[in-house]
């Protein structure tokens, strides 16, 4: 793997649900933990993943059931893609671990690519949708400037 490869913070990510960015930033660490570790500790990462992105999903899934979120299937239907395929990265890893790691790696790069389309438009709808539910308007985003970094 290529060390410069990383999954970092960015305050791009933020959508304006307090409970939300933090879910957020916590996926963004654990992807990056299983781009980042070494081969031996991959299987750890990847469970790690798995329980964050257990969780983090279905905090999500209560939020869109209870207020009634109009995009809910959409949006758990991708989220129950993504599980599938930790799972079967979970399966390959303990029957096949260095060919597991390989895809494990590849699941990772695929996630870096896939969160931030699913953050502004899903995450992005159900942020805005919560925040009127609770305060009756739209969440205010402050951003850093773009250069900044955490």
């Amino acid at each position: 793997m290529d060390s410069s490869e990383t999954f970092v913070w960015s305050d791009a990510f933020l959508l304006g649900y307090p409970q939300m960015d933090e879910t957020h930033r916590e996926f963004v660490e654990t992807v990056n933990a299983m781009l980042t570790v070494p081969d031996e500790a991959f299987a750890l990462a990847l469970d790690a993943f798995a329980e964050h992105a257990e969780r983090h999903f279905g905090e999500e899934a209560e939020w869109m059931h209870a207020s009634d979120f109009p995009a809910l299937q959409c949006h758990i239907d991708e989220h129950d893609a993504v599980m599938k395929s930790v799972r079967e990265v979970q399966d390959l890893v303990a029957s096949d671990p260095r060919n597991g790691v390989k895809t494990g790696r590849r699941l990772a790069r695929e996630l870096v690519r896939w969160f931030p389309g699913h953050a502004d438009y899903l995450d992005s709808a159900l942020s805005h949708w919560m925040t009127k539910k609770t305060h009756g308007g739209a969440p205010v985003v402050l951003r850093r400037r773009a250069a900044a970094r955490d």
